[in-house]
C-alpha cells in the first residue's frame, strides 16, 4: 500500500511547472511518478528533482515521449491522479503545425487511455493556457501574428477539447487549469521562457516587449498550490483560470523603475510604438469562488525570479 497521500503522476517533470509541481507535490506527501523524453544523445541531468527534499523515497522516474502514447502506461500504474503539463513545442521549426498538434492530441489521448487502463486514477487535471481563450470569435483565427505563438494556441485549444470530450465519453473525472505567464523561482537549469519574457524590461528582450502590453501573470508556486487544490476538492469541475495580476506596460515600466532602480528600464517614450497582443482580462472568480486564495503579489513574482537569475547566472 502507498505510504502518504497516494501516488500520482506528472508530465513533463523537467520543464518549469512540471519540476516546481512535482516539488509541491513531494511536500504535500504524495508519492510521484514523472516521465523524461529519452535522449539517444545524453543522459539528462535530472539532479534537480532527485534532490528534491522526499525524493530519494517517493519519486520515480520513467522514460515516455508524447510521439509514443503508449510508454506512459507504466509510469500511470497504480496512480490515483494524473497532472497532464507537458506540451509538445517544435523549437526547431522542423515540424508542421499539423503534425505538432497530432502529436499533441495523440499524446494526451494516450495518457487518458493509460488512466483508464489503470483504473486506479480518480481525477486527471489538465494544465491548459490562457491562449486557448485568446482566440477570436471566429473559431481557430488567432489574434496574434506570432507563427510560434499561434501553433502553440490552436495546438493546445485542440488538444484540451480532446482531452475533455475523452473524459466525458468514458466517464474519466478531468479538471483544467488556465495559467498566463507563470514567474517567479525556478528549479530548473535552462531560464523557462515564461520567466525570461516577464523580465524582459529588465534583461532587454526587446522582442518579448509586445508580450508585456498587458500582462497577466501568477507566481509558479501558487499555480502549483492550484493544481492540487483542484485535484483534491472533490466538487470540482470544469476549466479554472489561474491568474493572479493584471498590469499594463505603462504600470509595469513605473513598478520596475521604482523597485529596481540598479536596472535601465526602458522608458516610455521607448516602448509608445510597440503594440501587442489585444489581451482580454481573464477573471480567477471560478477558482476563488471554489476556496483557492493567492498567496504571492507582484512584488513577490518579481524578487523569486530575479534572485533566482541571479543565483543561476541568468541576470
Amino acid at each position: 500500500m502507498e505510504e502518504g497521500k497516494g501516488r500520482v503522476f506528472v508530465s513533463g517533470g523537467t520543464g518549469y511547472l512540471g519540476s516546481w509541481l512535482i516539488f509541491k507535490l513531494l511536500q504535500h506527501g504524495y508519492s510521484v511518478n514523472t516521465s523524461i523524453r529519452s535522449s539517444p544523445d545524453s543522459k539528462k541531468d535530472v539532479s534537480y528533482l532527485t534532490n528534491l527534499p522526499g525524493a530519494s523515497q517517493r519519486l520515480q522516474i520513467f522514460s515516455a515521449d508524447l510521439a509514443k502514447p503508449e510508454s506512459f502506461n507504466d509510469a500511470i500504474e497504480g496512480c490515483i491522479g494524473v497532472f497532464h503539463v507537458a506540451h509538445p513545442i517544435d523549437v526547431l521549426g522542423k515540424e508542421t503545425e499539423e503534425e505538432i498538434t497530432q502529436k499533441s492530441i495523440d499524446g494526451t489521448i494516450g495518457i487518458l487511455q493509460a488512466c483508464l487502463n489503470a483504473k486506479t486514477v480518480k481525477r486527471f487535471v489538465y494544465t491548459s493556457s490562457v491562449a486557448t481563450v485568446m482566440l477570436d470569435n471566429r473559431g481557430l483565427n488567432i489574434v496574434d501574428e506570432n507563427i510560434l505563438f499561434g501553433i502553440y494556441t490552436i495546438t493546445k485549444t485542440l488538444a484540451e477539447k480532446a482531452c475533455l470530450e475523452f473524459g466525458e465519453k468514458h466517464g474519466l473525472d478531468i479538471v483544467t487549469l488556465i495559467p498566463p505567464w507563470i514567474s517567479g523561482p525556478f528549479i530548473c537549469t535552462n531560464l523557462p521562457r515564461s520567466v525570461r519574457t516577464i523580465l524582459a524590461l529588465i534583461l532587454g528582450h526587446e522582442e518579448e516587449y509586445q508580450n508585456l502590453s498587458k500582462a497577466s501573470i501568477v507566481h509558479i508556486d501558487d499555480l502549483a498550490e492550484a493544481h492540487i487544490f483542484l485535484f483534491e476538492n472533490p466538487h470540482a469541475k470544469g476549466r479554472y483560470i489561474c491568474s493572479a495580476v493584471e498590469i499594463t506596460t505603462e504600470k509595469l515600466t513605473e513598478f520596475l523603475s521604482a523597485r529596481y532602480p540598479q536596472y535601465q528600464i526602458p522608458s516610455l517614450n521607448s516602448l509608445k510604438d510597440i503594440h501587442g497582443m489585444k489581451s482580454p482580462s481573464f477573471s480567477s472568480k471560478k477558482l476563488l469562488d471554489a476556496g483557492f486564495k493567492y498567496k504571492y503579489s507582484l512584488e513577490e513574482i518579481y524578487d523569486g525570479a530575479i534572485k533566482c537569475c541571479k543565483e543561476k547566472g541568468f541576470l
